[in-house]
């Protein structure tokens, strides 16, 4: 099939389940790489009712087939209106959505399950509620196939990062902090097969629990509660000491390494050591801060040395003033230019879903979407499926 230019809505809900991410991108064939121009993009906070019901199902250890059946059909519809809500405020017409969906359960490594060494993943929103509602062909349930190419299923955004940062002369990496933080690497002039990226661990996931848990809040923003508590040490240096952060690339995690869980404990750790509790908000930070430095200075500086290095952040860290203070002190050293993806045209809320729009785009036309060297699949591979409206 020809490439041709589209018009197309990528969507977003990640892990913090904070709410729905729209992005409209305009796509161009391109004669090494495609050209994506950012048309719109427009966020919506999930109900409290909604938001209930997924951090619930969530790496549930049980739950109902009535309430995932459900589940799913209501995070469909509201896919579905955010897009169209998007698309009429800014009078758009579209060619073809993009659905990452949200992430019930996502098990990166085989492990046995009635007789099988199997992994598997599962992304919630039903395809076919949103195609019938927009009128617009899906692509949606982009992971398996990844994985059943021997990779984990992630990171995915690795695509867009190469398709509108690599560059002929600086290093370039791309790190998005949303609840998991993940990073991209590129040198100077990489092919795509010489990119670095993985999962770097916690992102925003355990400071939005201690700061629901602790101040009633959905999130510590601008990261203001950190920045009135001490770094726990000891509790920070236990922490990087975790199996996870010893795992070399290709890696993946999400809540099920480090929900709801995992910060409880982590809390327990730090009221045995403080009665502040902004203490232990600000250990959660630094959590974030040191497991993203430490595994870019372990696994892309290598393959930066000698170059100027821009270190991009996206997500919804790259608001928090104090997170991003403590990886700027980590990087200066390092001789990265921290900066906020912004200043590159693309909103921090919006790259994520502007990447399932490019990956749409590369299933619509038979192109692979993967990067094997990020994922650790065998090879390349179209990934996906589409709905027809």
């Amino acid at each position: 099939m020809k490439a041709q230019a589209m018009t197309v809505a990528g969507i977003m809900s990640g892990t913090s389940a904070d709410g729905i991410d729209v992005a409209v991108v305009r796509i161009v064939p391109g004669k090494q790489k495609p050209r994506l121009t950012l048309l719109a993009h427009e966020g919506f906070p999930f109900s409290p009712a909604l938001r209930i019901k997924i951090l619930a199902a969530m790496n549930a250890k049980s739950t109902s087939t009535a309430e995932l059946a459900r589940l799913n059909w209501r995070l469909g519809l509201a896919y579905a209106d955010a897009v169209k809500k998007t698309a009429a405020t800014h009078n758009l017409t579209l060619d073809l959505v993009g659905c990452h969906g949200q992430t019930l359960y996502h098990q990166a490594r085989a492990e046995s399950y009635a007789g099988e060494k199997l992994a598997c993943t599962w992304q919630a929103g039903e395809s076919q509620a949103i195609a019938a509602a927009l009128s617009v062909p899906v692509v949606s349930n982009f992971r398996p196939r990844d994985m059943l190419a021997g990779g984990q299923g992630a990171p995915l955004v690795p695509l867009l990062d190469y398709v509108l940062f690599s560059n002929a002369k600086r290093g370039r990496v791309l790190q998005n902090i949303g609840g998991i933080a993940n990073l991209t690497a590129m040198p100077p002039a990489a092919p795509p097969h010489a990119v670095v990226a993985f999962d770097t661990g916690p992102g925003n996931m355990v400071i939005d629990w201690l700061a629901q848990k602790l101040f009633h809040k959905r999130f510590d923003r601008g990261g203001a509660l950190a920045a009135g508590g001490r770094v726990l040490a000891s509790v920070l240096r236990a922490q990087l000491s975790q199996p996870y952060f010893k795992l070399k690339p290709p890696r993946t995690t999400g809540r099920e390494q480090f929900g709801h869980e995992y910060a409880r404990r982590f809390l327990t750790l730090c009221q045995k050591r403080s009665k502040n509790p902004k203490d232990a908000m600000a250990t959660a930070t630094a959590l974030t801060a040191e497991s993203i430095a430490r595994r870019y200075e372990q696994f892309a500086l290598p393959r930066m040395s000698g170059f100027g290095v821009d270190f991009i952040v996206s997500g919804g860290g790259a608001r928090n003033k104090t997170l991003m203070a403590m990886l700027a002190a980590r990087l200066e050293p390092l001789e990265c230019k921290l900066t906020i993806i912004d200043r590159f045209g693309m909103p921090a809320e919006a790259k994520e879903a502007a990447a399932f729009a490019l990956l749409a785009w590369h299933t619509w036309h038979r192109l692979p979407g993967n990067i094997p060297s990020a994922t650790g699949a065998k090879c390349a591979v179209v990934l996906g499926q589409v709905t027809y409206a």
